[in-house]
């Protein structure tokens, strides 16, 4: 049995550069696919947000001089981009994907709505849930976390290139320790930045645990599903 019936994936647009350094690897989407193939067969109902920080970032934009509405919208573009890319990766797997976008798109994708996703993950697609929240002003984070609390995910797992969270940047501080398990109110007493503020206190307010692990290394996601302690939990 699956840890989780129902998930939210938030997948790092930067990690799909691979080792390329720029756009999408080919083999790290395919890695995720497989991944994703091996948890969906378990029965688990997944939806996925992913991000666009391969292509572009509005924020990064912005103090570039972009205007930051602007750059926000071509952000959301990117994370079209990279919806297409992973959903294609998956029916070649053979997996049946939808994209829908928070934006209407069509014939890209579907104007996202959460009966729709809920009807469409109960039927066995994955989805994934593009153009962040359609909004300028806010992350790929809190669109993952709206998204996982509308379409009542029992976590959002948060696939990074870390394997949890630490007391500070592990790839800076040699002796940074790894939490196991931290709730939502240490983190903000603590200054620890899991997610933007935002995307981490509509977590906390409408009870969403969140479970932090190393997406990059092939097998992790269903050791997560298995119940091994290969992350970090995060939890009121």
């Amino acid at each position: 049995m699956a840890r989780f019936k129902r998930i939210l994936l938030k997948l790092s647009g930067e990690s799909l550069m691979g080792k390329q350094g720029f756009g999408i690897d080919p083999e790290r989407l395919s890695d995720y696919a497989k991944q994703i193939k091996e948890v969906h067969g378990m029965g688990v109902q997944i939806g996925i947000v992913i991000g666009g920080g391969n292509i572009f970032r509005g924020l990064s934009g912005s103090q570039k001089g972009f205007d930051r509405v602007k750059g926000d919208q071509m952000g959301m573009c990117a994370t079209v981009i990279n919806s297409l890319a992973l959903s294609s990766a998956l029916e070649a797997a053979g997996v049946k994907a939808k994209v829908l976008t928070a934006i209407r798109m069509e014939p890209i994708g579907e104007f996202y709505s959460k009966w729709k996703a809920i009807e469409a993950m109960e039927a066995g697609y994955v989805c994934i849930f593009s153009a962040g929240t359609g909004s300028p002003y806010f992350t790929t984070d809190t669109g993952s976390s709206l998204r996982g609390i509308e379409i009542e995910a029992d976590v959002m797992l948060k696939g990074t290139r870390v394997d949890g969270i630490y007391t500070a940047d592990p790839e800076k501080d040699p002796i940074a320790t790894k939490f196991s398990e931290i709730t939502y109110d240490e983190i903000y007493t603590k200054g620890l930045k899991v997610m933007d503020l935002t995307a981490t206190t509509m977590c906390k307010e409408n009870d969403l645990p969140i479970y932090v692990f190393n997406m990059d290394v092939v097998g992790n996601l269903k050791k997560v599903m298995d119940g091994e302690d290969i992350g970090t939990l995060v939890h009121n």
